[in-house]
């Protein structure tokens, strides 16, 4: 495996995580504001769909400018 290889991996990874902390801690917050179970769920949706669509999109123009 190239060390290009592993650098994609590791940030897809870093991405994934960090979608996956972001949906959660909006699921926690709108459960405390009082929304009902659906609605933290959609807001948890939003924030993980959100943060994923920037963090892969960062990856791929991180990985298009390796020289």
């Amino acid at each position: 495996m190239s060390p290009r290889s592993t650098v994609v991996l590791v940030l897809l990874a870093t991405v994934l995580t960090v979608s996956l902390a972001s949906g959660a801690a909006a699921a926690a917050l709108a459960r405390w504001d009082n929304a009902s179970v659906p609605a933290a769920i959609t807001r948890a949706g939003a924030a993980f769909a959100g943060t994923l669509s920037v963090g892969l999109a960062l990856t791929a123009l991180l990985i298009s400018a390796w020289p």
